[in-house]
């Protein structure tokens, strides 16, 4: 339950606004001036501020820069009843999220706060994404096929170009996509990931533009969309070639135009926003059989990466089986294990149809299964049975 600090003098005002803020589901706490609200602001974690600017001890405006002075990322919206337009552009500037006059319009307020709260999550989850980047350390391999990519990653990422990944389950295609935006111009902005197989069809359009509260039967409030999300940064559009032909539509028309609309919504909102998608299909064959759009396929496909399965560059096996173990034994705190080269041969003799994420599978089940250094023997008792 998202957590809510509510800073008003006036006890009939923190009387309603919580009130309605508990009724849609916020835990709300309540402080009767700028000097309580700053210290429960210093010793509780809360998800969104709404602050009075006239009131004793310390006003509103005060409070604002020391709070995002502390706490950058919580949202802080004014309210007011003296204010002005000086006092509004004013508060802007010190870092509010907005300000709203007394008595608030609650439609608004509520719209609001729902957009903030979704930044929040949205800066969060960006947070998450660029950790996940740094633990990352690269793209293992030294055969022609990934010398290739790496090359091609250099030329290609300082560029706004759309690229398109391919390649079958397993193979890396997401870490492709997240170097291509780790080393652009936009690597300060969010990367945004859709799975476009996870997500049923009736939902895709809400997941990709979001929608406007009561657009259909379950939406109880507005979304905002990965499109906005992204915006600034990079969207990754994973398994495109799932993707249902209405959502490809609208696709296709946010890449040319560089606009979206919500579901459920007129007003057209403007997105800066670099497309890099992936599949493991054959889009060109899905264009034949009429489940890709071609224009849309030649509006992703301006650079193409083909990631190659893992059996197609078995003499990469040993430097990956390397990584496995450094990064599996310092995830388990343990000592690394060491692995003798008839290990890996035999390794490299086996038919990888699940790639890298399959091999990694494997160097995990024979660093819990095997003694201090896997043998050939532990790969054919764990790894290949019977051969």
């Amino acid at each position: 339950m998202q957590k809510i600090l509510v800073i008003d003098d006036e006890r009939a005002i923190r009387n309603v606004l919580k009130d309605i803020l508990s009724n849609e589901g916020f835990q709300v706490e309540e402080a009767a001036d700028g000097e309580e609200g700053w210290k429960k602001f210093q010793a509780n974690n809360y998800d969104l501020v709404l602050c009075d600017i006239k009131m004793p001890k310390m006003d509103g405006l005060e409070f604002l820069q020391q709070a995002t002075a502390a706490k950058q990322d919580i949202p802080i919206i004014m309210i007011s009843g003296h204010g002005t337009i000086e006092t509004a552009v004013d508060a802007v500037k010190k870092g509010a999220f907005d300000y709203i006059s007394k008595p608030p319009d609650l439609n608004r307020l509520l719209v609001t706060i729902r957009n903030a709260v979704d930044r929040t999550v949205l800066v969060a989850e960006t947070k998450t994404l660029k950790r996940k980047i740094s633990r990352v350390q690269e793209i293992v391999g030294e055969s022609e096929a990934i010398q290739k990519i790496k090359e091609t990653i250099e030329k290609v990422a300082p560029t706004d170009a759309r690229v398109l990944v391919t390649g079958q389950n397993g193979t890396g295609k997401e870490l492709v996509a997240r170097w291509l935006h780790e080393k652009s111009l936009r690597a300060n902005g969010p990367i945004v990931e859709v799975n476009c197989a996870a997500i049923p069809a009736e939902l895709i359009e809400s997941e990709l533009f979001g929608h406007e509260k009561g657009s259909f039967t379950s939406a109880i409030k507005q979304r905002i969309g990965k499109f906005e999300q992204a915006n600034g940064g990079t969207l990754f559009l994973d398994e495109i070639g799932d993707m249902s032909l209405s959502a490809q539509a609208k696709v296709l028309r946010a890449l040319q135009e560089g606009k979206i609309t919500r579901v459920g919504g007129d007003k057209e909102i403007a997105v800066d926003v670099r497309v890099i998608a992936a599949t493991n299909k054959d889009l060109l064959k899905e264009v034949e059989e009429k489940n890709f759009r071609l224009d849309l396929y030649h509006r992703l496909g301006v650079i193409l990466i083909h990631v190659p399965s893992l059996n197609e560059r078995k003499d990469d096996i040993p430097l990956l089986v390397d990584k496995f173990l450094q990064a599996i034994a310092e995830e388990y705190g343990q000592a690394r294990k060491s692995i003798d080269k008839k290990a890996v041969a035999a390794l490299q003799q086996h038919n990888w149809t699940g790639n890298i994420r399959e091999l990694r599978n494997v160097v995990e089940r024979l660093i819990i299964l095997s003694g201090k250094t896997i043998t050939e023997a532990d790969v054919h008792s764990h790894v290949l049975p019977g051969k």
